[in-house]
């Protein structure tokens, strides 16, 4: 009964003697550079003429395509690397609840019953049985319930607790991180899809007219009117045309098992519902509202990134409290008899109120490398975080350069193409009335298919980098609060 006012003062005194030890999270510096990207000023002159989406989180339906809108809601559904984030977004909830659970007490039942007979020919028994009345049998019941709560004078629980929760923070984030980069990777493949569909395409038109000149030329030639040597030189373009399409078709199949696999299925699935060729999607506009700072708002992996600088700032606080003496409380509450009866009785009523102490006073030196350990890894993550956000205004530049660089050079390409037609049709015309040889239509032929081609593929990697523009200024993500310091 004397421990019981010691146990009081105890309780009474934790709200005034607690703290927490360790730093305090303060929010680090990013080196993100201006208010404005560097090809802010040239984007702003395309945004009133592209098509904008009309939410900011869906920046795919900006494209127009309802293919592609189908192909992105498969893979958030099905792809697996974002089943795999969400399964590591489970792990950190269930840890931060841990942590948060170990600053409570804790309590258990407990229950035994033990039925022994002793031997009569072990030393015991034999000294035993000399005795009147000795039993060889003996029974044991016990029915207990027990608490134990280790107060948190110093803060390493809260510490704990604080890491665990920015841990689940930054798993939410990187969980965001991954839906965003399948989205964007997922139209980046439909895009190669639709430009090698239109490639061939391109590719078999100009198959199809090397087949008519050939034809034209053998029935010349048979009639005497053109030399074997024009035969020869049409049938060697368009076996060299004709030798490009096996490479296309394997890069098709290649890119259209790659989105099988994005969406979480296997290779070949969705080939017949991609296999009718359309379009290029347009690139849409792309707004750069906020300039870098805004990066780390609206980029869940830069968010992710400082959270686990948080992370580490607290599990400083927690090797911190090991300098500190820890302090618990227990209880015990039961019954215990040694007979068959009366268990729940007062006779077999038993407690038991404790407190315990433990200070890792001469172990200091481990506790000091234990710090800096934890000081260390909070270094390593300030670094990681920093260059994190380097890299995301490099994406950011980068994807608006090529952006704007490849629509310039996809009008160039047009103009291009319009001139190597009519080109090539001056040739024709003059190759047939005697004017030039058949050398030169086959020349203009090949400079058009690759005008043709080079316009195709400018389209495509403007559709790309507006893709890779979404996905660097955070697909329309926005940062929820963090919480930080102790709870």
């Amino acid at each position: 009964m004397a421990s019981r006012p010691s146990l009081i003062g105890i309780l009474l005194a934790v709200p005034l003697t607690a703290c927490t030890v360790g730093p305090d999270f303060v929010q680090p510096d990013a080196p993100l550079g201006g208010e404005r990207f560097v090809g802010d000023a040239a984007l702003a002159s395309r945004l009133a003429d592209s098509r904008r989406g009309d939410d900011d989180d869906r920046w795919w339906a900006a494209f127009g395509d309802p293919v592609l809108d189908h192909l992105i809601a498969e893979a958030q559904r099905q792809n697996l690397d974002l089943a795999a984030a969400a399964a590591r977004l489970d792990q950190a909830r269930a840890a931060a609840a841990y942590a948060t659970a170990k600053r409570l007490p804790a309590s258990q039942i407990s229950g035994e019953a033990n039925i022994g007979k002793q031997s009569l020919q072990a030393p015991f028994g034999r000294l035993a049985s000399n005795f009147p009345g000795y039993d060889r049998t003996t029974d044991s019941y016990a029915l207990n319930a027990g608490a134990s709560w280790e107060l948190d004078l110093f803060g390493g629980l809260r510490r704990g607790a604080e890491a665990s929760a920015a841990e689940l923070q930054a798993a939410a984030a990187a969980t965001d991180a991954v839906r965003i980069a399948i989205s964007a990777h997922v139209a980046d493949s439909y895009i190669a899809i639709r430009t090698l569909q239109a490639q061939r395409s391109v590719l078999d038109r100009q198959i199809e007219t090397q087949r008519r000149l050939l034809e034209l030329v053998t029935l010349l030639n048979a009639r005497g009117l053109v030399a074997d040597l024009q035969k020869d030189q049409s049938e060697a373009a368009l076996a060299s045309v004709e030798a490009e399409r096996p490479a296309l078709d394997a890069a098709l199949d290649a890119a259209l098992n790659g989105l099988d696999i994005l969406l979480g299925a296997q290779p070949g699935t969705w080939r017949d519902s991609l296999s009718a060729p359309a379009d290029i999607p347009a690139a849409p506009a792309v707004d750069t509202a906020g300039g870098p700072a805004s990066l780390l708002r609206r980029r869940p992996d830069l968010f992710a990134a400082e959270r686990r600088v948080a992370a580490a700032n607290a599990r400083i606080g927690v090797a911190t409290a090991d300098y500190y003496p820890q302090l618990s409380l227990s209880a015990l509450f039961g019954f215990a008899t040694a007979g068959g009866g009366g268990l729940i009785s007062s006779g077999a009523q038993q407690y038991q109120l404790g407190t315990g102490l433990r200070w890792r006073l001469f172990d200091f030196g481990r506790v000091d490398a234990a710090v800096a350990q934890a000081q260390g890894q909070r270094a390593e993550a300030l670094a990681a975080y920093r260059l994190a956000a380097l890299r995301a205004t490099e994406e950011v530049e980068n994807a608006l350069s090529a952006l704007l660089n490849r629509e310039q050079q996809a009008q160039r390409l047009e103009d291009a193409e319009s001139a190597q037609a009519r080109a090539r049709a001056a040739a024709e015309a003059a190759w047939r009335s005697g004017t030039v040889s058949l050398i030169e239509v086959l020349d203009a032929d090949s400079r058009l298919l690759r005008a043709r081609q080079a316009r195709l593929d400018a389209q495509s990697g403007a559709a790309r980098a507006a893709v890779a523009c979404f996905r660097a200024l955070g697909g329309g993500w926005n940062a929820p609060a963090a919480t930080d310091g102790p709870g």
